[in-house]
């Protein structure tokens, strides 16, 4: 038992020293009283509706960890994910069947970095406001401040800078192109063929090779995966939750139920009862003809004995 808490606790030591100095993209360390929960910060990326935004959240890691995945939960309202709910991703706590070890918390926030400009299509802790909602929560983000570590996402990261990332930066880049987005909705049936080409993403190497490998996961996923459950959410009408107020109210106008016909109800429209089993109709009709014959012998004895007592006084 020793030996396997040490691995966890020694991993993530030497992460926590590897991201003690905040950059200018990311910055994440342990409570003082848990090193298996984290707080991180991000920046949202550039040249997209999360541009100038700064976004805090948890990292749960399990005892397990590196063997198993961590969650990860947003703490800062964005529009992408949902505030306080264990985002789904490949990374994440909710497929460990897609996680490997090599993955460390950097590649976790880079990889959400990456996913924050995609859309959600229904996937568990996704959101999908429009473009203007997003900016304006991404001005109104730096005005966060965490009550568990105190964070201040005014000064939780550096400045904005062009210099180049660094040979770290590039290894867990490389990583976080591996890792797919995991919607838990059919979008796994739905043909992505031909008439989807590849993606492109405006936020450079971090994303350059995730569109077509989540086409490579959609395929994987409707050749192996069995019918979606029942609390998977439709992908061509998304549920509400993931709909900002604005959205809903602009969806409640457009969306009018028709009116139907009311037509009173006739007697001579009603169905008819069903009939009646026939085995059941047999069973009572066997026990009435049993009982005549019971009765008739009854009778006869009766009778007989009656004869034989005449005779006999006779």
């Amino acid at each position: 038992i020793e030996n396997s808490m040490t691995l966890p606790v020694k991993r993530l030591m030497k992460e926590a020293a590897e991201l003690r100095d905040p950059t200018e993209h990311y910055h994440a360390q342990p409570l003082e009283d848990n090193l298996f929960e984290w707080h991180f910060s991000v920046r949202g990326p550039t040249d997209s509706d999360f541009d100038g935004g700064v976004y805090h959240g948890r990292i749960v890691l399990p005892p397990e960890y590196p063997m198993k995945p961590p969650s990860i939960i947003l703490l800062t309202p964005n529009g992408r994910f949902e505030v306080g709910k264990k985002i789904c991703l490949s990374i994440s706590g909710h497929h460990p069947e897609t996680w490997q070890p090599s993955w460390s918390i950097r590649t976790a926030l880079i990889a959400i970095i990456g996913f924050m400009p995609t859309k959600g299509e229904g996937a568990i802790g996704s959101l999908d406001y429009n473009p203007e909602e997003r900016r304006g929560l991404a001005k109104k983000s730096q005005d966060f401040c965490c009550e568990t570590c105190g964070c201040s996402l005014r000064s939780a990261l550096l400045g904005p800078s062009p210099t180049n990332p660094s040979p770290d930066d590039q290894e867990d880049q490389e990583l976080a192109q591996q890792i797919n987005f995991k919607a838990e909705a059919r979008q796994a049936s739905e043909s992505t063929g031909a008439e989807s080409g590849p993606s492109t993403d405006p936020r450079g190497e971090t994303s350059t090779l995730w569109g077509q490998e989540e086409e490579e996961a959609h395929a994987e996923q409707a050749e192996a995966a069995p019918a979606a459950s029942e609390d998977e959410p439709c992908p061509t009408a998304p549920s509400s939750r993931s709909l900002s107020p604005r959205q809903r109210r602009a969806q409640q106008h457009q969306r009018e139920p028709p009116s139907r016909p009311t037509f009173p109800a006739f007697p001579h429209t009603a169905s008819p009862h069903p009939p009646q089993d026939a085995s059941h109709t047999g069973s009572v009709v066997l026990i009435m003809v049993l009982a005549l014959l019971l009765a008739a012998l009854i009778f006869r004895r009766i009778y007989l004995t009656n004869e034989y007592k005449f005779d006999y006084e006779l």
